[in-house]
């Protein structure tokens, strides 16, 4: 009898310890700095990967090399960060994830800061990677593609639509819980690559300011560069406004709940 209250206890003790753990609240590292310095690392590591994939292109590879170096990349990212930050990496990716509540402001302001600052020092290790002659050759990855206004209308539009599917991909399979799914990696680093090989000579295929401004700042190279934001935001705005009204579960969807 002795022995089996005491086994009781044990087990009660065990148990008690074990919804503890579960229950622990996080602190404020995990809460607010640890996902803020994964987006910085995230972001770093795809703007730097993604750069040298331009700047080192071989130009019988045309868009593929890029399109499956910035889409793989994308995936195995997203797979590693997932739990820790959401693995967004993306101002306008976060912008719309926040729209559709899957992020507070603060956090949300916060990763977008680090978003930048991971794309400049992603571009910076690009150029210090690479030869001169290459990286002046490549324009140091900046977006180069639109050279006239005659290229405006459908640089935007491209931009628009790839990064509203892009984005749509991200809150169906990450945020919405009717089709959460843990594909959600694969699915998003294969719309990155078919929207390069689709987009790449109509726009460059940016879809991430991020991308855009980091490589921009280590070429001086301003030709267009607003084409990048506004495309990349429009289409996320576009993206959250179908989740919000048509597309989203009862949580996220404002209307015909």
């Amino acid at each position: 009898m002795p022995d089996e209250n005491l086994e009781l206890s044990q087990m009660t003790t065990t148990f008690i310890e074990e919804n503890q753990k579960v229950a622990r609240t996080p602190s404020r590292y995990e809460e607010f700095i640890q996902p803020c310095v994964a987006e910085l690392i995230a972001s770093i590591i795809f703007v730097f990967i993604g750069s040298v994939s331009v700047i080192e292109n071989v130009e019988s590879a045309g868009r593929l090399q890029p399109a499956l170096v910035h889409g793989l990349t994308v995936a195995v990212l997203v797979a590693i960060f997932a739990e820790v930050s959401g693995g967004q990496f993306n101002p306008v990716l976060t912008v719309a994830i926040y729209l559709v509540g899957g992020i507070d402001l603060m956090m949300a302001i916060a990763y977008i800061i680090v978003q930048m600052i991971g794309g400049l020092i992603g571009a910076a290790l690009a150029k210090m990677m690479t030869s001169r002659v290459k990286f002046a050759n490549a324009t140091g990855a900046a977006f180069t593609v639109v050279k006239s206004n005659d290229q405006i209308a459908g640089a935007v539009f491209g931009e628009i639509a790839m990064t509203c599917f892009v984005v749509m991909v991200v809150c169906m399979g990450a945020v919405n819980s009717k089709s959460k799914t843990p594909l959600v990696p694969f699915c998003i680093g294969c719309t990155v690559i078919v929207n390069v090989l689709a987009g790449g000579d109509v726009s460059g295929t940016c879809l991430n300011p991020a991308r855009a401004f980091g490589p921009a700042v280590m070429a001086n190279y301003w030709s267009y560069h607003w084409i990048y934001w506004i495309g990349p935001l429009a289409g996320a705005l576009l993206a959250a406004g179908l989740m919000r009204l048509l597309l989203g579960d009862e949580k996220i969807r404002l209307f015909m709940k």
